[in-house]
């Protein structure tokens, strides 16, 4: 059973940006930046007849390319952090594609999403880091010059039973050209 998400690919350009940001944060696994991506929406372990079904309808999505904006650091988890992230600006073409294919999934009989979408490229996942390295971390690297790219597709991305931070495979794409 493949396990499924559509996301934007981040530009090898930004992730080389993005990947010299690892390292000085204790309890970090620091993700591989051919792994970096902005998730839009999860769909989760499905067969293989439900996953041909969605690959087929995210052909019907008909939007226009739209830029995808990064600007600076983040942690997600509060006192307990789980992940660092860069933090994506939230476009109104990046939300009305995000919520399209939330209804599209919901439609095929997906659950809603539990968690407000919120753009960002996870960067590490945290194991018992705490929030005073965390801060620490963020303090020293926690801004960079923004970095700006035209996203023009989005795709249909699988990835294996773990805890997560790839191996992604691109499974298809789906052109932004109305």
């Amino acid at each position: 059973m493949p396990r499924l998400f559509t996301g934007l690919e981040i530009p090898a350009d930004i992730g080389q940006t993005l990947s010299n940001l690892r390292g000085g944060l204790p309890g970090a696994r620091w993700i591989d930046p051919e792994n970096y991506h902005v998730t839009l929406r999860f769909i989760g372990d499905i067969d293989g007849i439900w996953a041909n079904e969605i690959a087929s309808m995210l052909f019907r999505v008909n939007r226009k390319p739209f830029e995808v904006k990064l600007k600076g650091l983040s942690s997600f988890g509060g006192r307990k952090p789980r992940a660092v992230v860069a933090s994506v600006e939230p476009s109104r073409p990046l939300i009305e594609l995000q919520a399209e294919l939330e209804r599209m999934m919901q439609r095929m009989g997906l659950d809603p999403e539990g968690r407000k979408f919120t753009p960002h490229v996870t960067l590490a996942r945290l194991h018992d880091a705490s929030s005073q390295d965390v801060a620490d971390y963020l303090s020293v690297r926690g801004y960079f010059p923004s970095r700006t790219f035209m996203a023009d597709r989005f795709v249909l991305f699988s990835s294996r039973a773990s805890t997560g931070g790839g191996p992604y495979v691109v499974e298809d794409a789906y052109a932004l050209c109305a």
